[in-house]
């Protein structure tokens, strides 16, 4: 029998390079996931800072802290909402709206204190 000078791939091999994808995406998936899920505490977290920084600001300037974070000059990210609800010692929470977050609903950062998932 002669061979001829065959070009291309096997299916057999084929075949195995569809399982190692398969096997990859089956791994990388579900850590995909995982860290989009952190990336909406982390969104929070970050509104929250720039927040509590934003009052200092504010402090800074007119003796006195601002009632909202609008005042203040801040913006939230979408589907975080921040708010002053004490101001001696300011407090600073925020929600996260979307609820994808797994460690909790709300960030609080309290003069003096650690921050705080709940």
């Amino acid at each position: 029998m002669v061979l001829k000078n065959q070009k291309g791939f096997t299916l057999i091999e084929l075949l195995v390079v569809i399982a190692i994808i398969g096997l990859l995406a089956a791994i990388a998936i579900p850590q995909f996931s995982q860290y989009r899920n952190q990336s909406y505490c982390a969104r929070v977290e970050s509104d929250v800072n720039n927040a509590v920084i934003a009052a200092e600001a504010y402090y800074a300037q007119y003796e006195s802290y601002p009632a909202d974070p609008a005042a203040a000059g801040f913006t939230t990210s979408s589907n975080v909402t921040v708010t002053y609800p004490s101001l001696a010692p300011l407090s600073t929470v925020g929600t996260d709206d979307s609820g994808k977050c797994p460690k909790g609903t709300t960030y609080t950062i309290t003069q003096g204190s650690a921050p705080v998932w709940q």
